[in-house]
């Protein structure tokens, strides 16, 4: 007879990949988690996976399991939520993923105070792309995610929390340096450092710069990174500009302050969120989580969209 069990671990080795890996995590040894998926595949009739492929891969009639097991596991973890009591307390394990290009500027914001408001809830956070992130929530692997919006994926919910503006940071020596503010206008991409493919971040900074064709500050150099503080750097010594997130400026040495312009309204920026599957679960912890996000985040940084701002939107 199947199993919810069963049920776990099939959807361990889809997530993993590897069978030794879904053992490790589902606390269990390898041959124990191989016997039980062997159990199901001969009670069902079916192969669930091709283990002669490397990472392994779901057969076609496994993918069609797969996916009613996630629905049979998320209905179970409904159930449970509704035998526990009312009032409900913050607490449990609660799994969040943060975009790179948030994660370094929101988390040390809100950590230390949510870890001790919230002593009984077991949180993980990590980091992730945007398509990462999404892929995590459909497979129920986290329980929410701190990334751009909007998205328009009809079963997440999207709960804004702030609006943040994009500033300039440019070389000392860059023509635009003169200015004390600028427009949308004067940025062609011509000088511009990139962030990689993968980065919603990279996605905006095309559209606010125009950028219709590949451009280098070091004319024989193409050189796109995955970091900002790498960024930063190369406009330090190289020249040229990047844009930065408002947060990402804050810390910044007076030298380095020196660098930023910021630009002349409509003022792109981007809407945070914090992003859930619409059957939320752990509702406790995410409100928790919200408030301390909120109470932790610059009065600068509007809750509201305004006129003054352009929110930019996302490559998805």
């Amino acid at each position: 007879m199947m199993t919810l069990t069963q049920l776990e671990y099939v959807l361990a080795v889809d997530r993993y990949r590897h069978f030794g890996r879904a053992a490790k995590a589902c606390f269990v040894t390898q041959p124990t988690l191989s016997m039980q998926l062997h159990k199901l595949e001969e009670d069902l009739g079916i192969v669930l996976f091709d283990r002669s492929k490397k990472p392994i891969l779901p057969t076609p009639s496994g993918k069609a399991v797969i996916e009613q097991a996630r629905s049979v596991i998320t209905e179970m973890k409904k159930l449970e939520m509704l035998t526990k009591p009312t009032g409900l307390e913050v607490s449990g394990e609660y799994k969040l993923a943060v975009i790179p290009t948030l994660s370094p500027y929101v988390i040390p914001l809100f950590l230390e105070n949510f870890s001790k408001k919230c002593p009984k809830v077991k949180f993980q956070i990590e980091e992730l792309q945007t398509q990462q992130i999404l892929q995590a929530l459909e497979q129920d692997d986290i329980d929410a995610g701190l990334l751009v919006t909007p998205l328009g994926v009809d079963h997440l919910d999207e709960q804004v929390l702030f609006y943040e503006p994009f500033d300039l940071y440019l070389n000392p020596k860059h023509e635009l340096a003169k200015k004390t503010k600028i427009t949308e206008e004067d940025l062609d991409g011509s000088d511009l450092w990139l962030l990689n493919e993968g980065h919603c971040f990279r996605s905006q900074m095309i559209r606010i710069c125009s950028l219709g064709k590949k451009n280098s500050v070091l004319k024989n150099v193409q050189f796109e990174s995955g970091n900002l503080e790498t960024l930063k750097r190369l406009v330090e010594m190289n020249g040229g500009y990047t844009l930065l997130p408002r947060l990402a400026t804050y810390k910044l040495p007076a030298t380095s302050r020196a660098l930023v312009r910021q630009i002349a309204a409509p003022v792109p920026s981007r809407e945070v969120s914090l992003v859930v599957r619409r059957l939320n679960l752990k509702k406790p912890v995410l409100d928790a989580l919200k408030a301390e996000i909120l109470s932790a985040v610059p009065a600068e940084l509007s809750r509201e969209k305004t006129k003054k701002m352009e929110v930019v939107k996302i490559k998805v």
